[in-house]
């Protein structure tokens, strides 16, 4: 009789990797939720925090999300005033991205809910294992950190 898949699936590096990376979304995601924003909403005001004033189009690039997808958060953080949207002053054609000073101020307070969530998700390592893992994520996923 054959071996069923589930084992086999579950030793598959990926598969882990898929599911360590589901959990670690899911504390962010409720630690953001406490503050009242999303995933991408984190993103973008990240994003807007370090390249303000930010041109909306190369703001949808820098973060990956389409622009249709991209104006639907920028207009819940606009109405939330943590952002605000101006004729950018290198072409008045285009509207520039800017943090308010209270999307700065929760912007630090959801990074803070945020680095206590991943310390949540690498809890069950050490100190040398967190930075070992880490070395490796880097390594594996084609960034440079």
């Amino acid at each position: 009789m054959a071996e069923a898949p589930l084992p086999a699936i579950r030793s598959l590096p990926s598969w882990l990797l898929g599911r360590a990376a589901a959990r670690g979304r899911a504390l962010v995601a409720d630690a953001l939720a406490a503050e009242g924003l999303k995933m991408w909403h984190h993103v973008v005001l990240s994003a807007v925090r370090d390249l303000a004033p930010v041109a909306q189009a190369d703001l949808g690039r820098g973060v990956g999300l389409d622009p249709k997808d991209l104006v639907g958060v920028l207009n819940d953080l606009q109405s939330a005033g943590l952002v605000v949207r101006e004729p950018d002053p290198k072409d008045r054609r285009k509207n520039a991205v800017s943090l308010t000073t209270e999307g700065e101020r929760l912007l630090k307070r959801c990074e803070k809910a945020a680095r206590e969530a991943n310390k949540q998700l690498l809890a069950p390592l050490s100190v040398a294992e967190r930075d070992r893992f880490m070395g490796l994520l880097i390594r594996i996923s084609g960034t440079d950190g």
